[in-house]
């Protein structure tokens, strides 16, 4: 039997943003926009849609006079990433 996806985590800008938040301890927003192919305001809405889900953390706050947001991952987030590619290995099983 195969395991059930994540949802929040199988939409492929939320998935990028996950792995990406995976391999550092955080990510400015810039970051995920060099590194996603996607709009900014596309990206603000995924990491809306995570971080209600409390797998990701975001910081804003004022940097001179420009806004600074930062992105980490949390441990459910972490955990639901685990998860999800153990749940992607058992279709390729």
């Amino acid at each position: 039997m195969f395991e059930p996806l994540d949802p929040l985590l199988h939409q492929q800008v939320r998935l990028s943003i996950v792995s990406l938040l995976m391999g550092v301890e955080s990510a400015e927003f810039k970051y995920l926009l060099e590194h996603i192919d996607t709009t900014k305001g596309n990206i603000s809405f995924q990491l809306s849609k995570l971080s209600e889900a409390g797998y990701v953390k975001v910081k804003k706050k004022l940097t001179g006079s420009y806004p600074l947001t930062t992105c980490s991952i949390t441990e459910k987030g972490f955990e639901a990433f685990q998860k999800y590619v153990e749940a992607l290995q058992s279709y390729v099983k």
